[in-house]
């Protein structure tokens, strides 16, 4: 199950911030040895060292703006045929993918062609009398009142028996009232993309996300990907479970309980051109990001809110986006400050160990090393 862990990570950057310009751990070492192929920041390079246990593989990826300060692999993509993890390792973001759903609709917005403020029936036809006041905006932020989820992520539903069974759930809240994550509510904004533009999901992304911010390698099918370029998911005990395609999927990509909320297949060289491209106005207008980032609901039990697409969270140092995403096996954490366009992600292939150690939990200290370290210039 695709899932984010607001509070956490919440606490991780309001640390992370709180401490950004304590400078690094190494006085007299240069910041950077870089290459064009893979920039290693020494200081974020020594910090993981130190740091990541022996057995997961993974990226992690540190900008400066536009700059790419960092982007290395640690550890093997895949254990079997000893191939080392790189920049250029492709992983399942999980998660991470609701930040595209919720570009694509901002997308069609600028377009013309929808508004967040429409009902879903606006595109959907008539729908339950308990869902007429569901907008864009409440999918979005997650307060339509959807269930997390219908079933199982690789379950082989279409995209229209998902629509007819989340039509047919019962509301957790009246639509509008409470935050209650929900997969589902992404999946149904993938598919009112669909509907909107005439085109998949994915061949949308691709044309109006992708292709402008110059990412080639993120998608479910369209990259093309070769087996070895994606990394092999490994559970608690060590045990490989596959890539991320080796579960059922259909010929496009993910069945539609995964679709749109989950999935995605990308690099940390991709994430880092994603986050440049948010820099600017490549993608979106200000506006438009404007919007995207504005933290609209808020996370119970949290001092974060969630915008479309986000999480978001006001600290001293400004407004911070991030999203996580994890897995049974594998998990992710992206954040961009956006006064100094910071950017840190990273992504493992096997999130835990059982009773040894657990990347999930440490996520509060790693984006707190690496926001130090990524924002840190002497």
């Amino acid at each position: 199950m695709q899932r984010i862990n607001p509070l956490p990570f919440a606490m991780a950057l309001t640390t992370a911030l709180t401490l950004a310009g304590c400078g690094g751990d190494a006085m007299g070492v240069p910041r950077a040895a870089r290459s064009a192929a893979e920039p290693v920041d020494r200081s974020i390079a020594r910090y993981l060292d130190r740091t990541l246990p022996a057995g997961p593989g993974g990226t992690v990826v540190a900008a400066r703006g536009g700059e790419l300060a960092h982007c290395k692999g640690f550890g093997l993509a895949d254990r079997t045929a000893r191939t080392p993890a790189t920049c250029d390792t492709v992983y399942d973001v999980m998660s991470i993918t609701k930040q595209f759903t919720a570009a694509a609709i901002m997308k069609l917005e600028l377009m013309g062609r929808l508004r967040t403020t429409d009902r879903i029936s606006t595109v959907l036809g008539p729908v339950p009398a308990d869902k007429r006041g569901i907008t864009l905006h409440h999918l979005l932020t997650h307060t339509a009142g959807l269930a997390e989820g219908l079933g199982d992520d690789y379950e082989p539903v279409s995209r229209d028996a998902m629509l007819d069974k989340a039509l047919k759930s019962k509301l957790l809240s009246r639509p509008g009232a409470e935050f209650h994550y929900s997969n589902t509510g992404f999946s149904v904004l993938a598919a009112i993309v669909e509907k909107v533009s005439g085109t998949s999901y994915e061949r949308f992304l691709a044309t109006h996300l992708f292709a402008p911010a110059g990412m080639t390698r993120t998608g479910y099918v369209l990259p093309e990907f070769s087996r070895a370029q994606v990394a092999v998911e490994y559970d608690e005990n060590g045990t490989s479970q596959g890539r991320p395609f080796d579960h059922p999927w259909a010929a496009d990509g993910p069945y539609w309980y995964l679709r749109g909320n989950g999935g995605m297949l990308s690099t940390g060289r991709d994430m880092f051109k994603w986050h440049r491209a948010l820099l600017g106005d490549t993608i979106l207008n200000a506006a438009a990001k404007a919007g995207m980032f504005e933290p609209h609901a808020r996370i119970p039990g949290t001092e974060a809110a969630y915008g479309y697409g986000w999480g978001v969270l006001k600290t001293k140092d400004g407004r911070v986006a991030w999203h996580n995403g994890g897995n049974d096996w594998s998990f992710a954490s992206y954040s961009r400050i956006l006064r100094d366009g910071t950017m840190v992600y990273w992504v493992t292939n096997q999130a835990s160990q059982a009773g040894r150690w657990n990347l999930e939990e440490r996520e509060l200290e790693m984006n707190q090393a690496l926001a130090d370290r990524a924002r840190d210039n002497d």
